[in-house]
């Protein structure tokens, strides 16, 4: 199970890509798309290679201030979790 200890990757066939004509930013993969928050959308676009997802905590209450971690935290792990569900997360082993 993902936690914050984790190091995270996007699947290969997920993409994320901005909608120009909706405004939107979604998480395609084949044959289907996600819709994603602002902030959620955040999240993915520091899915580089591999990603810590302590790391991505840290950026996103750097962006969103400190007071603000504890739900951060949450809310990331929950959205990573929920994708890795789907098959677009994959935790990488060391």
């Amino acid at each position: 199970m993902i936690d914050v200890a984790s190091v995270v990757r996007l699947a290969p066939k997920a993409r994320l890509r901005f909608d120009r004509l909706r405004q939107q930013h979604m998480l395609l993969y084949p044959e289907r798309g996600i819709v994603l928050s602002a902030t959620a959308a955040d999240v993915v676009a520091l899915l580089d290679d591999t990603c810590e997802v302590k790391s991505i905590v840290e950026q996103l209450v750097a962006k969103y201030g400190e007071a603000n971690r504890a739900a951060i935290a949450r809310d990331v792990l929950e959205l990573l979790r929920d994708l890795a569900g789907r098959g677009l997360v994959a935790e990488v082993t060391p």
